[in-house]
């Protein structure tokens, strides 16, 4: 019986505990469902992955310097070449398989500051080679939204009609590859792949105001508002460490979330502005980490979106800083439409009202929350199960016997 080849690809072990999340989220699924397969990866961080999760993998980019940038002409010339490289890199990396996924992601969005010729262009290079060497490319629940530069459109929708198999985490993603033309109507919507992981037990209520965990980011807006950045990163921290401080004045112990490595310098920011042994930051190396951390807090209020997720999958009343329409969806997905506050204008007022009607709900948040939390289990499950059962070729068949979509 021939093991079936499985690549996973991404932006994986390069410090953004989201994406190393979905990537655990579906190891773990394939490893109970496909022991035999045989998995490894073509990532931003190779060796973090392989340390942590037990795989092989191949770093993503043949130029190491791929996302510094480059000003002399020595490394603007071997950036260059990369990019020819990579052709084949990324050629001779799907040919070895049977089945290629991407684990979630928002790998179809420019929601952060993305330049056309970073990622959009390994995904495109492995869409259209997975498409040329009949190596199915399955992009499993990850994020969209509408993009205004014209290069990274393109690469991003050539990038869907390519792979074999689309699914989103929200309806909004979907609607936006539907707005730049791929034909959506065989795509799925489903929870975001982060809920399939396992839960620590939430704390029981103490009764006596307890400890808030606020996840910050290293915010600047999104691929249109470079123009703006640092205008739009002063005021969401000035507008969260007033909120931190109003906690703090309140006698609430306040824990500082992160998301990825580049959020620590926002930390630090807040710990010297409060200045009050009542703030204290966590180190969070993985979701499992963020989970603890937000399922012994009384509540949340958090900007990146895998800390709402985190929170909301813990059961904890959460409150979302949000920078997306994925953080929308995701809330109101969760029973917590109500509590929505804009990221690029942070009304420190505003946002403290919202959370103290957050907190006066808390019990019927909590319950409410538990009641989504069970749906969202089942409908992710379900997928990846009907998923990988259609994608994985019997032992012995060949790439040519796999289905797939013409573009």
């Amino acid at each position: 019986m021939t093991a079936v080849r499985v690549g996973v690809f991404g932006l994986l072990g390069s410090g953004n505990l989201g994406n190393d999340g979905s990537l655990e989220a579906v190891l773990g699924h394939l490893r109970a469902t496909h022991p035999e397969a045989v998995v490894d990866a073509l990532c931003g961080g190779p060796d973090a992955v392989t340390a942590r999760y037990g795989i092989p993998a191949t770093r993503l980019h043949w130029y190491r310097g791929e996302y510094r940038t480059a000003s002399r002409a020595g490394a603007i010339a071997a950036k260059g070449i990369g990019k020819v490289i990579d052709v084949f890199r990324t050629a001779a990396w799907t040919r070895r398989h049977d089945v290629v996924i991407v684990p979630g992601m928002g790998v179809l969005e420019a929601t952060l500051p993305l330049r056309p010729w970073g990622f959009p262009y390994s995904l495109f290079l492995l869409c259209a080679t997975g498409r040329l060497l009949r190596t199915p490319v399955a992009l499993v629940g990850v994020g969209a939204a509408p993009i205004g530069s014209r290069p990274t459109r393109t690469l991003v929708r050539w990038s869907a009609r390519l792979a074999a198999h689309r699914s989103y985490r929200d309806a909004p993603s979907r609607d936006a590859m539907r707005a730049m033309g791929v034909d959506t109507s065989r795509d799925a919507v489903h929870p975001d792949l982060a809920f399939a992981l396992p839960t620590p037990p939430a704390s029981a209520p103490s009764g006596a105001p307890g400890t808030v965990c606020v996840g910050v980011m290293a915010f600047h807006g999104g691929n249109d508002d470079r123009d703006r950045a640092d205008q739009i990163h002063r005021r969401y921290l000035d507008g969260t460490t007033r909120f931190v401080r109003a906690l703090v004045a309140d006698g609430r112990p306040v824990r500082l979330l992160t998301g990825d490595d580049v959020d620590r310098p926002v930390v630090d920011a807040i710990l010297d502005a409060v200045g009050s042994p009542l703030v204290t930051a966590a180190e969070p190396a993985s979701l499992a980490d963020l989970m603890k951390e937000t399922a012994a807090a009384d509540s949340v209020v958090a900007t990146r979106y895998h800390n709402l997720i985190c929170a909301v999958r813990t059961g904890t009343p959460t409150l979302a800083l949000g920078y997306a329409e994925k953080s929308d969806a995701l809330m109101e997905r969760m029973g917590l439409g109500a509590y929505c506050h804009p990221a690029r204008e942070v009304d420190a007022d505003r946002l403290l009202e919202q959370f103290r009607a957050l907190e006066r709900h808390s019990a019927e948040l909590r319950q409410t929350l538990t009641e989504r939390n069970e749906a969202a289990v089942r409908q992710l499950d379900a997928h990846l199960t009907a998923l990988t059962a259609a994608l994985f070729p019997a032992a012995g068949q060949t790439h040519a016997h796999a289905t797939r979509e013409t573009p």
